[in-house]
């Protein structure tokens, strides 16, 4: 037998032998010629996995350590920053204003929805935007809580889904009801601010009945949708990959199978990201062309700005919003594009391509998307930098205080 520094290293002129896979004292992995991924995974296992994945030779434990070590962390970071974006709406003695009281009917007093919606101290967060941005952060928070754990405890402890099938369906249930959920979310959220920056006073205006109708959409929509493969009516749910987690059968040879993956694609894909790119391309080019203008002005006025201290703050407001906006979006498209990409490839294109170790990556991606708009928001949004300084000032921000910013003009004539 040759060693050599490949972590895979076939032993030639050797059957299949459980106890010839081994790793050595430099921890490269040894297998014979006919090993392959998944040989002594366990029969409910092995019962609802395709046999694509059984087509690849072992994977080194360096891998799957690894990627349980990363959603570890991932934890860490989306728990810490949603929690935060939900504490600051918790941290409450005082209830809503008035407009959003008639709300509080629809929803049980003691529960954590009405909580998080209603019970805000912080005035300046007191709007139906930010009751979006709350239960998108409330819906990745859940996502993170029912993913990340299992997945770190069969990664890194028992190399292979520990919780049994019912338990794995549910963990694809859970993540594609969230993960839909949450891309609804920041597309009304793209709808606010396309009614605020684009149409201005002429815009629709959110309502706190309109909030609340559009996140009762967002999961009524992501349930309908994912809820037919849960059932095992159209479409299902098996192990994918290292086959320590499970997802959509994008790998159904059968009509009824390849149907619902094309249904997935379209509906819960290429629709949504429809409306953000409407949304999102009218507000950069809202923006781009009102600098634009205001520039052009101020310079035939021959001055440096038109605005004074209070519209420049109201203005950059906006305009810092429509940013951090359209960045999480753009986040949300790199962890969208490879997972449908992967879902087409194994439908249309070459399948060898789609390896145990390549199928893990788009749905990692999918799961630090939660992580992206709280992070976001706690470093641009200033009005919730703002609440984050008063309530926690041991993070040390150091946001000003809007009530604090002098108004006054900032107008200034340019020398020739």
């Amino acid at each position: 037998m040759t060693e050599t520094n490949d972590f895979l290293t076939n032993e030639s002129n050797e059957s299949m032998d459980n106890n010839k896979i081994y790793l050595d004292e430099f921890y490269r992995l040894y297998a014979p010629r006919d090993a392959y991924h998944g040989y002594d995974a366990p029969e409910d296992i092995r019962a609802h996995s395709s046999p694509h994945w059984y087509t690849f030779p072992p994977i080194h434990p360096f891998y799957q350590h690894a990627f349980g070590i990363f959603f570890f962390l991932l934890w860490v970071v989306c728990i810490s920053g949603n929690g935060l974006v939900i504490y600051i709406f918790l941290k409450s003695v005082q209830k809503a204003p008035f407009e959003l009281h008639r709300l509080e009917a629809f929803i049980p007093e003691c529960s954590l929805i009405n909580r998080v919606l209603f019970s805000i101290r912080t005035k300046t967060l007191r709007t139906p935007s930010n009751m979006l941005i709350v239960a998108l952060a409330l819906s990745d928070f859940i996502m993170i809580w029912t993913q990340a754990p299992p997945l770190f405890v069969s990664m890194v402890i028992s190399k292979y889904w520990a919780f049994g099938h019912f338990w794995c369906r549910m963990y694809a249930f859970t993540a594609g009801i969230f993960g839909c959920g949450s891309l609804w979310l920041i597309i009304f959220i793209g709808y606010d601010r396309y009614n605020v920056i684009v149409h201005g006073i002429g815009g629709v205006k959110i309502t706190p009945m309109k909030a609340l109708a559009m996140i009762v959409f967002a999961f009524t929509y992501s349930t309908c949708t994912i809820t037919p493969t849960f059932l095992g009516v159209w479409g299902n749910i098996i192990y994918e990959g290292l086959l320590n987690a499970c997802a959509f059968n994008y790998l159904s040879e059968d009509w009824k199978g390849k149907s619902y993956i094309l249904f997935l694609v379209f509906f819960n894909l290429c629709l949504p990201l429809g409306f953000i790119i409407f949304f999102y391309s009218h507000i950069v080019k809202a923006v781009v062309n009102h600098e634009r203008a205001l520039k052009e002005q101020a310079k035939k006025m021959n001055v440096e700005s038109l605005r004074s201290n209070v519209n420049a703050d109201k203005e950059s407001t906006e305009i810092r919003i429509a940013k951090v906006s359209l960045t999480a979006i753009c986040l949300w498209l790199l962890a969208f594009a490879p997972y449908a990409i992967t879902v087409l490839l194994a439908q249309f294109g070459p399948r060898h391509l789609i390896t145990p170790l390549v199928a893990h990556v788009p749905s990692m991606l999918l799961k630090v998307a939660a992580c992206f708009n709280p992070i976001i928001y706690a470093i641009s949004h200033p009005k919730y930098r703002e609440a984050l300084a008063t309530e926690l000032p041991w993070l040390g921000i150091g946001e000003k205080s809007s009530e604090c910013k002098k108004s006054g003009t900032v107008t200034h004539a340019t020398t020739a």
